[in-house]
Protein backbone atom coordinates (compact mmCIF):
# COMPACT_ATOMS: atom_id res chain seq x y z
CA UNK A 1 0.00 0.00 0.00
CA UNK A 2 1.20 3.41 -1.13
CA UNK A 3 3.01 5.75 2.14
CA UNK A 4 1.70 9.12 2.35
CA UNK A 5 4.46 10.41 0.89
CA UNK A 6 3.45 8.49 -1.98
CA UNK A 7 0.86 9.94 -2.72
CA UNK A 8 2.75 13.26 -3.71
CA UNK A 9 3.63 11.55 -6.87
CA UNK A 10 1.70 12.13 -10.08
CA UNK A 11 1.65 8.34 -11.09
CA UNK A 12 0.61 7.14 -8.38
CA UNK A 13 -2.23 10.08 -7.42
CA UNK A 14 -3.27 8.63 -10.56
CA UNK A 15 -4.67 5.76 -9.71
CA UNK A 16 -6.86 7.18 -7.12
CA UNK A 17 -10.01 7.84 -9.08
CA UNK A 18 -11.69 10.21 -6.74
CA UNK A 19 -10.51 13.64 -6.38
CA UNK A 20 -11.59 14.76 -2.71
CA UNK A 21 -9.12 11.78 -2.03
CA UNK A 22 -6.54 12.71 -4.29
CA UNK A 23 -6.62 15.87 -2.76
CA UNK A 24 -6.46 14.73 1.08
CA UNK A 25 -3.74 12.44 0.08
CA UNK A 26 -1.61 15.05 -1.21
CA UNK A 27 -1.91 17.32 1.19
CA UNK A 28 -1.66 14.57 3.58
CA UNK A 29 1.48 13.06 1.98
CA UNK A 30 3.42 16.84 1.94
CA UNK A 31 2.22 17.77 5.46
CA UNK A 32 3.43 13.92 7.11
CA UNK A 33 6.79 15.03 4.78
CA UNK A 34 7.89 18.76 5.94
CA UNK A 35 10.18 18.23 9.16
CA UNK A 36 8.39 22.04 10.67
CA UNK A 37 5.43 23.58 9.29
CA UNK A 38 6.07 26.62 7.72
CA UNK A 39 2.92 27.71 9.30
CA UNK A 40 1.86 27.77 12.87
CA UNK A 41 -2.26 27.63 12.94
CA UNK A 42 -4.07 31.27 13.09
CA UNK A 43 -5.16 31.42 16.45
CA UNK A 44 -4.38 35.29 18.02
CA UNK A 45 -1.87 35.27 19.75
CA UNK A 46 -1.54 37.94 22.24
CA UNK A 47 1.32 40.17 22.18
CA UNK A 48 2.17 43.14 24.14
CA UNK A 49 0.54 45.97 26.15
CA UNK A 50 0.21 49.55 25.46
CA UNK A 51 -1.31 52.69 26.95
CA UNK A 52 -5.16 52.91 26.72
CA UNK A 53 -5.87 56.11 24.22
CA UNK A 54 -9.07 57.90 24.15
CA UNK A 55 -11.39 55.73 21.04
CA UNK A 56 -9.85 52.66 22.08
CA UNK A 57 -12.40 50.04 22.70
CA UNK A 58 -12.56 49.37 26.33
CA UNK A 59 -13.34 45.40 25.77
CA UNK A 60 -10.15 45.71 25.07
CA UNK A 61 -9.03 46.85 28.54
CA UNK A 62 -6.62 44.62 30.59
CA UNK A 63 -7.87 44.60 34.13
CA UNK A 64 -5.33 42.27 36.13
CA UNK A 65 -2.90 44.77 34.47
CA UNK A 66 -5.11 47.86 36.04
CA UNK A 67 -5.16 46.00 39.69
CA UNK A 68 -1.27 46.08 39.56
CA UNK A 69 -0.58 49.37 38.24
CA UNK A 70 -3.64 51.29 38.35
CA UNK A 71 -3.26 52.39 35.26
CA UNK A 72 -5.21 51.30 31.90
CA UNK A 73 -3.01 49.48 29.43
CA UNK A 74 -4.87 47.66 26.17
CA UNK A 75 -4.28 44.47 25.09
CA UNK A 76 -2.41 44.27 21.86
CA UNK A 77 -3.41 41.35 18.88
CA UNK A 78 -0.97 40.56 16.52
CA UNK A 79 -3.87 38.38 14.02
CA UNK A 80 -2.86 36.83 11.38
CA UNK A 81 -5.53 37.69 8.92
CA UNK A 82 -7.25 34.70 6.50
CA UNK A 83 -5.77 35.12 2.81
CA UNK A 84 -8.73 35.09 0.08
CA UNK A 85 -7.30 32.62 -2.65
CA UNK A 86 -8.68 32.33 -5.99
CA UNK A 87 -7.97 29.39 -8.27
CA UNK A 88 -7.23 30.40 -12.02
CA UNK A 89 -7.76 27.59 -14.18
CA UNK A 90 -6.80 27.86 -18.18
CA UNK A 91 -9.11 25.52 -19.98
CA UNK A 92 -6.96 25.89 -23.40
CA UNK A 93 -6.84 22.36 -25.14
CA UNK A 94 -3.30 22.60 -25.28
CA UNK A 95 -3.63 21.43 -21.59
CA UNK A 96 -5.06 18.04 -22.38
CA UNK A 97 -1.58 17.04 -23.87
CA UNK A 98 0.30 14.08 -22.67
CA UNK A 99 2.85 12.17 -24.40
CA UNK A 100 3.37 9.19 -21.84
CA UNK A 101 1.63 10.28 -18.75
CA UNK A 102 -1.34 9.08 -17.15
CA UNK A 103 -2.07 12.61 -16.47
CA UNK A 104 -2.16 15.31 -18.31
CA UNK A 105 -1.38 18.25 -17.98
CA UNK A 106 -4.85 19.95 -17.02
CA UNK A 107 -5.33 16.83 -14.65
CA UNK A 108 -2.08 17.79 -12.92
CA UNK A 109 -3.26 21.09 -12.49
CA UNK A 110 -6.36 20.08 -11.43
CA UNK A 111 -4.77 18.20 -8.76
CA UNK A 112 -2.73 20.35 -7.69
CA UNK A 113 -5.78 22.95 -7.54
CA UNK A 114 -7.62 20.30 -5.36
CA UNK A 115 -4.78 19.74 -2.90
CA UNK A 116 -4.44 23.49 -2.44
CA UNK A 117 -8.37 24.30 -1.65
CA UNK A 118 -8.84 21.36 0.50
CA UNK A 119 -5.31 23.10 2.29
CA UNK A 120 -6.79 26.37 2.27
CA UNK A 121 -9.73 25.57 3.63
CA UNK A 122 -8.10 23.35 6.35
CA UNK A 123 -6.62 26.55 7.37
CA UNK A 124 -9.94 28.36 7.15
CA UNK A 125 -9.29 30.47 4.08
CA UNK A 126 -11.74 32.01 1.64
CA UNK A 127 -10.97 30.16 -1.27
CA UNK A 128 -12.95 30.63 -4.57
CA UNK A 129 -12.35 30.01 -8.82
CA UNK A 130 -12.43 31.36 -11.94
CA UNK A 131 -11.77 29.32 -15.39
CA UNK A 132 -11.17 30.73 -18.38
CA UNK A 133 -10.45 29.40 -22.65
CA UNK A 134 -11.37 32.86 -24.82
CA UNK A 135 -13.61 33.98 -21.85
CA UNK A 136 -14.27 33.49 -18.38
CA UNK A 137 -16.59 30.51 -17.82
CA UNK A 138 -17.28 29.86 -14.33
CA UNK A 139 -16.48 32.03 -11.03
CA UNK A 140 -17.04 30.54 -7.79
CA UNK A 141 -16.85 33.23 -5.11
CA UNK A 142 -14.28 32.87 -2.13
CA UNK A 143 -15.42 30.94 0.53
CA UNK A 144 -13.99 29.52 3.77
CA UNK A 145 -17.13 27.08 4.63
CA UNK A 146 -16.12 23.47 4.59
CA UNK A 147 -19.03 23.05 2.21
CA UNK A 148 -17.12 25.44 -0.44
CA UNK A 149 -14.09 22.21 -0.92
CA UNK A 150 -16.97 20.23 -2.09
CA UNK A 151 -18.41 23.10 -4.71
CA UNK A 152 -14.96 23.50 -6.04
CA UNK A 153 -14.18 19.91 -6.52
CA UNK A 154 -17.69 19.06 -8.08
CA UNK A 155 -16.91 22.12 -10.53
CA UNK A 156 -13.17 20.80 -11.14
CA UNK A 157 -13.96 17.48 -11.72
CA UNK A 158 -16.21 18.32 -14.17
CA UNK A 159 -13.72 20.75 -16.51
CA UNK A 160 -12.90 19.85 -20.14
CA UNK A 161 -10.08 21.88 -21.79
CA UNK A 162 -11.51 22.85 -25.26
CA UNK A 163 -10.41 25.53 -27.50
CA UNK A 164 -8.14 28.52 -28.03
CA UNK A 165 -7.75 30.54 -24.90
CA UNK A 166 -6.86 34.26 -23.94
CA UNK A 167 -4.67 34.43 -20.99
CA UNK A 168 -3.59 37.88 -20.86
CA UNK A 169 -7.27 39.25 -21.32
CA UNK A 170 -9.09 36.80 -19.23
CA UNK A 171 -6.43 37.84 -16.35
CA UNK A 172 -7.11 41.65 -16.63
CA UNK A 173 -10.65 40.64 -16.42
CA UNK A 174 -10.79 38.69 -13.19
CA UNK A 175 -8.49 41.86 -11.95
CA UNK A 176 -10.96 44.03 -12.58
CA UNK A 177 -13.73 41.78 -10.66
CA UNK A 178 -11.67 41.20 -7.66
CA UNK A 179 -12.45 43.80 -5.06
CA UNK A 180 -10.53 42.94 -2.10
CA UNK A 181 -6.51 41.76 -2.34
CA UNK A 182 -6.37 38.23 -2.74
CA UNK A 183 -4.05 36.01 -3.75
CA UNK A 184 -3.99 34.58 -7.44
CA UNK A 185 -3.01 30.86 -8.35
CA UNK A 186 -2.62 30.59 -11.96
CA UNK A 187 -2.48 27.32 -13.59
CA UNK A 188 -1.46 27.46 -17.09
CA UNK A 189 1.47 25.86 -19.72
CA UNK A 190 1.33 29.97 -21.15
CA UNK A 191 1.33 28.79 -24.79
CA UNK A 192 0.78 32.11 -25.66
CA UNK A 193 2.59 35.43 -26.15
CA UNK A 194 4.20 36.39 -22.71
CA UNK A 195 4.06 40.03 -23.28
CA UNK A 196 0.50 40.39 -22.80
CA UNK A 197 0.43 37.26 -20.02
CA UNK A 198 3.33 39.26 -18.43
CA UNK A 199 1.15 42.81 -18.75
CA UNK A 200 -1.55 41.10 -17.02
CA UNK A 201 0.25 39.81 -14.73
CA UNK A 202 1.74 43.42 -13.37
CA UNK A 203 -1.69 44.56 -13.62
CA UNK A 204 -2.87 42.01 -11.10
CA UNK A 205 -0.14 43.08 -8.70
CA UNK A 206 -0.51 46.79 -9.85
CA UNK A 207 -4.14 46.37 -7.88
CA UNK A 208 -2.20 45.27 -4.98
CA UNK A 209 -3.07 41.10 -5.56
CA UNK A 210 -0.40 38.31 -4.61
CA UNK A 211 -0.10 36.07 -7.53
CA UNK A 212 2.02 32.73 -8.06
CA UNK A 213 2.09 30.76 -11.66
CA UNK A 214 2.21 27.89 -11.76
CA UNK A 215 3.63 27.18 -15.20
CA UNK A 216 2.40 23.59 -16.05
CA UNK A 217 4.15 21.86 -19.15
CA UNK A 218 4.34 17.81 -19.83
CA UNK A 219 7.24 15.85 -19.27
CA UNK A 220 7.89 15.25 -22.80
CA UNK A 221 7.81 19.15 -23.87
CA UNK A 222 10.47 20.07 -20.92
CA UNK A 223 12.73 16.85 -22.64
CA UNK A 224 12.11 16.53 -25.56
CA UNK A 225 12.13 12.97 -25.53
CA UNK A 226 11.20 12.51 -29.55
CA UNK A 227 13.67 11.12 -32.26
CA UNK A 228 13.70 11.28 -35.95
CA UNK A 229 10.92 12.91 -38.22
CA UNK A 230 7.94 13.46 -35.86
CA UNK A 231 4.57 15.04 -37.03
CA UNK A 232 3.58 17.47 -34.28
CA UNK A 233 0.34 18.94 -34.30
CA UNK A 234 -0.99 22.39 -33.16
CA UNK A 235 -3.96 21.68 -30.70
CA UNK A 236 -5.61 25.36 -30.68
CA UNK A 237 -5.87 25.33 -34.45
CA UNK A 238 -5.16 21.88 -35.69
CA UNK A 239 -2.30 22.61 -37.73
CA UNK A 240 0.42 19.50 -38.45
CA UNK A 241 3.66 20.65 -38.57
CA UNK A 242 6.29 17.48 -39.70
CA UNK A 243 10.33 17.75 -38.21
CA UNK A 244 13.44 16.42 -37.55
CA UNK A 245 13.40 15.87 -33.93
CA UNK A 246 17.08 15.64 -33.68
CA UNK A 247 18.26 18.33 -35.89
CA UNK A 248 15.86 21.20 -33.40
CA UNK A 249 16.02 19.76 -30.23
CA UNK A 250 19.14 21.94 -29.27
CA UNK A 251 17.03 24.59 -30.62
CA UNK A 252 13.98 23.67 -29.02
CA UNK A 253 15.56 23.43 -25.37
CA UNK A 254 16.99 26.57 -25.30
CA UNK A 255 14.09 28.49 -26.43
CA UNK A 256 12.06 26.79 -23.57
CA UNK A 257 14.84 27.66 -21.09
CA UNK A 258 15.16 31.35 -22.39
CA UNK A 259 10.65 31.23 -22.05
CA UNK A 260 11.25 30.10 -18.30
CA UNK A 261 14.09 32.37 -17.34
CA UNK A 262 12.34 35.30 -18.87
CA UNK A 263 8.91 34.35 -17.07
CA UNK A 264 11.38 33.45 -13.71
CA UNK A 265 13.25 36.76 -13.86
CA UNK A 266 10.34 39.24 -14.62
CA UNK A 267 7.86 37.67 -12.34
CA UNK A 268 10.39 38.47 -9.70
CA UNK A 269 10.88 41.98 -10.36
CA UNK A 270 6.90 42.55 -9.99
CA UNK A 271 6.70 40.25 -6.88
CA UNK A 272 5.20 37.33 -8.81
CA UNK A 273 6.24 33.73 -7.50
CA UNK A 274 6.66 31.84 -10.47
CA UNK A 275 6.50 27.68 -10.41
CA UNK A 276 7.64 26.07 -13.24
CA UNK A 277 6.52 22.49 -13.29
CA UNK A 278 6.24 19.43 -15.62
CA UNK A 279 3.59 16.43 -15.00
CA UNK A 280 6.02 13.94 -13.69
CA UNK A 281 7.22 16.14 -10.85
CA UNK A 282 5.35 15.51 -7.21
CA UNK A 283 3.05 18.07 -6.12
CA UNK A 284 5.19 18.84 -2.95
CA UNK A 285 7.42 22.00 -4.30
CA UNK A 286 3.70 23.60 -5.76
CA UNK A 287 2.54 22.92 -2.18
CA UNK A 288 5.13 24.51 -0.74
CA UNK A 289 5.49 27.82 -2.58
CA UNK A 290 1.65 28.42 -1.93
CA UNK A 291 2.82 28.02 1.87
CA UNK A 292 5.76 30.00 1.59
CA UNK A 293 3.41 32.84 -0.23
CA UNK A 294 0.83 32.39 2.56
CA UNK A 295 3.33 32.93 5.21
CA UNK A 296 5.14 36.24 3.33
CA UNK A 297 2.05 38.15 3.30
CA UNK A 298 2.19 38.69 7.62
Amino acid sequence: MPTAEQYLKPEVIQTVSRLDLRARFIVEGFLSGLHASPFHGFSVEFSEHRRYSQGDDLKDLDWLVYAKTDRYYVKKYQAETNITGYLVMDLSSSMAYTYRQELTKFDYSICLAAALSYLMIHQQDPVGLFTFDEKIRHSLPAKSKRTQLGNILALLSKLQPAGPTEIARNLKSIAAMTRHRSLFMLFSDLLADPDPILDSLHALRHRGHDVIVFHVLDEAEVHFPFEGMVDLREPETNENLVLDADGIRQDYLEALQELRERYRKECFAASVDYVPLNTSMPFDKALLEYLSQRKARF
